[in-house]
């Protein structure tokens, strides 16, 4: 089934530091993380992550480095940072609160 954009819009931020907060990651990796993960329902185009990780490093939530073995293909890393983490912390905090409201509502509850 196929998610509304419009839904996923509001998620890709805390989708990637989620995924930064586990460990540092290239932008590639991300994008078959999350696949993945959620079992192909999110399918993240290098259009639409990349400036989110441009924005992100932007606002200090994460950084970047070239790492490989000398002679080796290098690739552009990420990780979180404290700030980050941080405010990972608070947007978890704000979708148990949504996910559980939605929940009621659509269980019936008050």
């Amino acid at each position: 089934m196929k998610v509304n954009k419009e839904l996923l819009k509001g998620s890709t931020v805390i989708l990637v530091l989620s995924l930064l907060d586990r460990e540092p990651m290239y932008g590639y990796k991300m994008i078959k993380e999350i696949e993945k993960k959620s079992n192909g329902v999110f399918m993240f185009k290098e259009g639409t992550l990349y400036p989110i990780l441009h924005s992100l490093e932007a606002d200090s939530m994460i950084e970047s480095y070239w790492w490989g073995s000398e002679g080796s293909r290098q690739r552009k890393y990420y990780r979180i940072t404290k700030k980050g983490n941080l405010f990972l912390k608070e947007k978890q905090q704000e979708w148990e609160t949504f996910r559980s409201a939605v929940d009621e509502v659509l269980a019936g509850g008050v």
